[in-house]
């Protein structure tokens, strides 16, 4: 059972981040460079993101439930991989749910965030939250690469 219930842990988080690492380094890029504009691009985009935070949602439950069957002790909550993927929980809850729905009322002001000069302050704002969400998910994606880590070294 204890191989099981570590197998779920390492299953949980490697989905996450190995979800983070697709959709920052090669669908983003990839959809950005082919799509023939930015709205486009920013639609396909955000659905996966949306998408990714369920995940990351269910992973974090995952990984917290899988803990509790490996060890007893509520203490364990406080242990710093748990923290690090419970801070990880945090994170993509306020993007998901702060974050993008700014930006979402923003984007549907707009009609097109192309066609919307850089300085107009709908634009500002706009950009102001997508460097919020792009900071979000590298945060989560290096902490998550720490509580993997912690997660690998502690004994089972």
């Amino acid at each position: 059972m204890t191989t099981f219930l570590r197998f779920l842990q390492f299953f949980a988080l490697g989905t996450w981040i190995g979800g983070i690492i697709f959709l920052s380094f090669v669908e983003a890029p990839g959809v950005f460079g082919l799509l023939p504009n930015l709205d486009q691009a920013g639609s396909v985009v955000g659905y996966s993101l949306t998408r990714l935070h369920y995940i990351g949602i269910a992973a974090a439950a995952v990984y917290v439930l899988a803990g509790f069957g490996l060890v007893a002790a509520r203490k364990w909550l406080t242990a710093p991989a748990v923290a690090l993927v419970l801070l990880m929980l945090a994170l993509t809850l306020v993007s998901e749910f702060g974050v993008r729905p700014r930006m979402d009322r923003l984007r549907t002001q707009m009609a097109s965030i192309e066609a919307t000069p850089p300085e107009n302050p709908l634009r500002v704002r706009f950009d102001r939250l997508h460097r919020a969400s792009v900071g979000l998910e590298g945060a989560t994606l290096l902490i998550g690469i720490v509580a993997l880590f912690l997660t690998a070294r502690r004994p089972s």
